[in-house]
């Protein structure tokens, strides 16, 4: 009898997660929360220390011809920082692994390590180790990042009420116009290599997606004003497929309007330019690193006055569904159709 055979991407990246998770025993009393969230919690008594581990591949993940080796070094830092920020924790320690083929030079690695450095500085997190190896298909990185948060204000993606108020940080969907903006430029040098890049009006939406930044800002500021949010998660494969994973992890429905949906005007303009809704970037981009949480209701006082924090909706029940007020007051179902990287 032939064995059965199940493609991945009939499950998709998540439902692989979720397969894989169901397999796993926690051993350990110390393993608070592991596979699931943003980042792992593991007991260290008085508080707790989070974990964070993300790969980014050649070819998958970024493209050399228009990403330079020391924003590559710094973005690879930054979306991790960016789990660590999204359990409400700081930073202390990341570990960098790289493969690399012979193609790069000693120069190349230095230049990916001073990006490196540079996000080590900015997020104050210690560079400790890693491994290096040779590789025959491009340029693989993979970094670990670690932090520590006090128990009581680890914030996991499954504490959201009915009632809590959506909040979401900076902009959304600059990144993934910055990205079709880059492999635009590049198909055209490669059409006319003596053609320049024309990037100079796209300098906001570009830099979103060459050098994103961990929210780490926020953290702090919600420390300093007391708000401690109900649920977080950091925006790395877009707002909707994000929205479902509060959702999901709660227990409750989302209810988001389109019109406070934060979005730059360079975000707008380019969309318009390249005939792509903006809305629909904010919701299916990803790579934007914001910061997506839930307050009590008793906290939007602290927090209204915040210049970099909107309020897009609120979460209902979960028999309300997952869904967007429109501009012109339709409901629609939100979906989850950001990058899943085994989706057909």
């Amino acid at each position: 009898m032939e064995e059965k055979r199940t493609e991945i991407s009939e499950l998709g990246e998540f439902g692989l997660i979720d397969r894989i998770s169901q397999t796993v025993e926690i051993q350990h009393p110390e393993s608070v929360l592991g596979i699931g969230d943003d980042a792992a919690l593991i007991d260290s008594g008085d508080h707790y220390t989070v974990l964070s581990t993300d790969m980014l591949l050649e070819g998958i993940h970024f493209d050399l011809a228009y990403m330079p080796l020391q924003h590559l070094g710094y973005k690879a830092v930054a979306i991790n920082i960016s789990d660590i920020a999204a359990m409400n924790a700081v930073p202390k320690q990341i570990t960098v692994n790289i493969g690399m083929s012979n193609r790069f030079s000693v120069e190349a690695v230095e230049a990916f390590y001073a990006g490196v450095r540079a996000a080590c500085e900015n997020f104050k997190a210690d560079l400790v180790g890693g491994d290096t190896s040779s590789s025959a298909s491009g340029f693989v990185i993979s970094v670990t990042a670690i932090g520590t948060v006090k128990k009581e204000k680890a914030i996991r993606r499954s504490g959201a009420q009915s009632g809590d108020i959506i909040c979401v940080t900076g902009d959304l969907g600059a990144a993934y116009l910055g990205l079709q903006v880059l492999e635009r430029e590049k198909q055209v040098f490669l059409t006319n290599p003596e053609m320049q890049p024309q990037l100079e009006k796209y300098d906001y939406i570009v830099g979103r997606q060459l050098r994103p930044q961990a929210r780490m800002d926020i953290i702090h500021e919600l420390d300093e004003l007391g708000v401690v949010p109900t649920s977080m998660i950091d925006i790395s494969d877009g707002l909707g497929s994000e929205l479902l994973h509060l959702s999901r992890a709660s227990s409750l429905g989302v209810r988001i309007f389109e019109d406070k949906l934060p979005i730059d005007k360079q975000t707008y303009d380019t969309g318009y330019e390249l005939g792509i809704d903006a809305t629909t970037a904010a919701l299916n981009g990803g790579e934007d690193y914001e910061l997506l949480f839930t307050i009590r209701e008793n906290d939007l006082e602290k927090l209204k006055n915040h210049a970099d924090i909107h309020f897009i909706g609120d979460m209902q029940s979960l028999k309300d569904g997952n869904i967007m007020v429109t501009k012109g007051e339709n409901v629609v179902s939100i979906k989850a159709q950001g990058w899943d990287h085994y989706s057909r």
